[in-house]
């Protein structure tokens, strides 16, 4: 009975983690990578020429999924082609699964992975940079170890997992409703997150302001450059921080749905930026 050694798992693991991107394309999006990951593997389990080029060639088809979470992907396929190397098993059920196993993880991984722990990571090493120029290095230090470290960790976890499991925990964990209880969930923690991050890091402030001498009648004298009306403060006095949730929702609109380049968006924002801190001065609201 054909088994694969744990260096050989270990190595299709690591030319995943590490090249998953590395080959990304329009045609077969990271099928090039994952036939990378999977030709260890192959090689190992498989003793003919013939065999070999079968196996390396249904995994270079399209594939795609979000990379981390993902690698649960490459470890069920891995126990698939064991299984076909041991003829309990056939290569339409190993293309079959991996079609089937993409929009899972992909949704998974983008709810769990890209909008749930990097922006909490990021809001912790943001808060850490500005609480004092002397520790202003420490935040990304921080990001730079956590963050590839976190990602071997859980990418390791679940490869290993996929290994074990196989097809029938992924069925049976997908059966039992579980996978979109998970996905909401994260979806919803990953707004709230977004929009703690919208609220603390987005600054937008509306420079307009009416300033005036205004006569004290209780000590007889005249108040200089008194403030009657600050638009800043009366628009966030009835909905604060809603200045730069506005904005955020703006840029998203016109990047989602106008299809505007981000170096288009930050050139229209830094005009804006610059028109509103020229009014700014002008009134006296920076003075």
């Amino acid at each position: 009975m054909k088994k694969i050694s744990d260096k050989t798992l270990k190595k299709s693991f690591f030319n995943w983690f590490f090249w998953n991107g590395c080959s990304q394309q329009a045609e077969s999006m990271l099928g090039l990578a994952f036939g990378q990951s999977m030709a260890p593997v192959i090689e190992e389990l498989y003793d003919t020429k013939e065999e070999k080029a079968e196996a390396l060639k249904r995994h270079i088809t399209l594939f795609n999924t979000e990379s981390q979470v993902g690698s649960i992907c490459n470890g069920v396929v891995c126990g698939l082609e064991e299984a076909n190397a041991n003829k309990t098993c056939t290569p339409e059920l190993i293309s079959s699964v991996k079609v089937a196993l993409i929009g899972p993880t992909a949704a998974i991984g983008d709810s769990l992975w890209v909008a749930t722990f990097i922006p909490i990571l990021l809001t912790i090493c943001l808060s850490i940079s500005q609480t004092s120029q002397a520790s202003a290095w420490l935040g990304p230090i921080i990001y730079m170890i956590v963050y590839p470290i976190g990602t071997c960790i859980l990418s390791w976890y679940l490869f290993k997992l996929g290994y074990k499991s196989g097809i029938d925990g992924m069925q049976g964990f997908m059966s039992t409703g579980k996978l979109n209880s998970l996905t909401d969930t994260m979806t919803v923690l990953g707004l709230i997150v977004v929009g703690a991050l919208t609220a603390s890091f987005v600054n937008f402030t509306l420079p307009i302001q009416i300033i005036r001498d205004v006569f004290d009648p209780t000590t007889g004298e005249t108040l200089v450059n008194q403030v009657i009306f600050d638009a800043d403060k009366v628009v966030n006095s009835i909905f604060p921080k809603i200045l730069p949730l506005l904005l955020t929702l703006v840029v998203y609109y016109l990047y989602s749905k106008k299809k505007w380049s981000p170096l288009k968006l930050m050139g229209i924002i830094l005009v804006m930026a610059c028109v509103l801190t020229f009014i700014g001065y002008s009134t006296g609201f920076y003075a």
